[in-house]
């Protein structure tokens, strides 16, 4: 089932192909959690097709009731900015949003798979960006929600592509950079060999070695955590007074347990919204939506970015802040040693996906309902008053480096090691 799009060229396509199917067994049981009956929604490129085939021979073999894909076309994608005008971008089709919103009526798992070219909409037009973003966010609510609040099963796993392979390893040949990229992404999900039940018992072990940090991290109750480094970061961001700290997958408001990120290595929790101070400065290059944004800082005051410069993509930068009235707010804190397999595999993704899991990071917009006490069962008014913030996007951007220190704030103002030089400190 592979071809030239995805296929390494100096191995067998038995061996990769056999790896390959594991990869989809993998991405089906443990990612998408999939349950006989169950309906499973997939997004991906058209450059994923090989991949997407298997996983959906997966599914069925796992008893889902129908598989809906829907392919895009990176290229196709930019003629679209480049030529159409902007009412296309504020509107959304009907039977895209029904399509989304059927898909989360129906209870379907929602699998996209990243395969992007991280500078294939270079120079867009960012007004853009933002009107398609409020209105898919709009006509999409009833799909959003879903993912939100914990009543859909949603995952978002790597394949790689040329044009991000040719990225990420640029003085390679072609052939030779996809196979190395395929490799990489085979490496950080745990999957050794093409024995799909080994890649599914690591994972089940991966959840359970975050554990002892989260309930030590809840245990403290913290106020707020402090970040600083040698290279401009000094920032101070406060928490909930009922902020939970999960990492190693995620769980429905039905118990089932699934992992939204392969891979994943980070804990994280939603801030309070209204509070965040001082400055930030990125450790490495961020890749959205086919633009790249790097090296990068964001100011707050009062919880909002008051200023923001970057030396690449500061127009992008930009509109992601002005997405929506929220987007300028953070939504998401998340640690992640600085010694971490992703970031010692010496590999910059050029992928959020991957490359968030290799350093701490912040993420600007839509909160996390199931870091909050009780969240899921809340409005997302009750949840906005309580801190956790609301937008239509939600963009991580990576703050870790090797000299980052973090403490912890308790509200009587004692503070508490929790990463020093970059790495934990307890």
């Amino acid at each position: 089932m592979t071809n030239l799009a995805i296929s390494p060229t100096n191995k067998s396509n038995e061996e990769f192909d056999a790896k390959l199917r594991a990869y989809a067994r993998l991405i089906v049981e443990a990612g998408c959690a999939l349950k006989p009956g169950q309906d499973l929604f997939v997004r991906a490129h058209i450059e994923s097709a090989p991949l997407v085939r298997l996983v959906t021979q997966e599914a069925y073999a796992m008893g889902a009731h129908h598989v809906t894909v829907r392919f895009s076309d990176e290229a196709i994608e930019r003629m679209h900015f480049d030529n159409c005008p902007m009412d296309v971008f504020e509107n959304v089709p009907g039977w895209l949003a029904e399509l989304n919103n059927s898909m989360a009526r129906n209870g379907a798992a929602v699998l996209t798979i990243d395969s992007d070219d991280p500078e294939a909409m270079s120079g867009i037009d960012p007004r853009k960006l933002i009107a398609r973003a409020q209105a898919s966010h709009k006509a999409c609510k009833e799909f959003y929600d879903a993912l939100d609040f914990g009543r859909c099963v949603w995952c978002i796993v790597g394949g790689a592509s040329p044009a991000w392979a040719r990225k990420v390893f640029p003085d390679l040949p072609e052939d030779e950079a996809v196979e190395r990229l395929w490799e990489a992404i085979f490496t950080t999900v745990r999957l050794k060999s093409a024995n799909a039940d080994e890649a599914v018992a690591a994972w089940r072990a991966h959840r359970d070695s975050f554990a002892e940090r989260c309930a030590w991290l809840n245990s403290q109750r913290f106020d707020a955590l402090h970040y600083t480094n040698a290279h401009g970061t000094d920032l101070t961001v406060g928490l909930t007074r009922k902020h939970l700290f999960n990492g190693g997958g995620d769980t429905t408001v039905d118990g089932v347990q699934f992992f939204p990120n392969m891979p994943t290595e980070e804990i994280f929790s939603t801030p309070d919204r209204m509070r965040a101070e001082g400055t930030v400065v990125s450790a490495m290059p961020l890749a959205h939506n086919g633009s790249l944004i790097d090296n990068f800082s964001l100011t707050f005051k009062d919880g909002r970015v008051v200023d923001l410069h970057a030396e690449t993509g500061e127009d992008v930068l930009r509109s992601i802040v002005e997405t929506d009235e929220n987007s300028c707010r953070l939504g998401e804190v998340a640690l992640v040693p600085f010694d971490s397999p992703i970031r010692n595999s010496g590999v910059l993704f050029y992928s959020t996906l991957f490359d968030e899991n290799a350093s701490c990071h912040l993420a600007l917009g839509q909160g996390f309902p199931d870091c909050y006490e009780g969240g899921l069962q809340m409005s997302a008014e009750e949840l906005l008053e309580g801190g956790v913030n609301k937008s239509a996007t939600h963009v991580d951007f990576m703050i870790g480096t090797e000299d980052l220190n973090i403490d912890g704030i308790k509200a009587d103002g004692q503070r508490v090691p929790v990463f020093r030089n970059g790495n934990w400190a307890f």
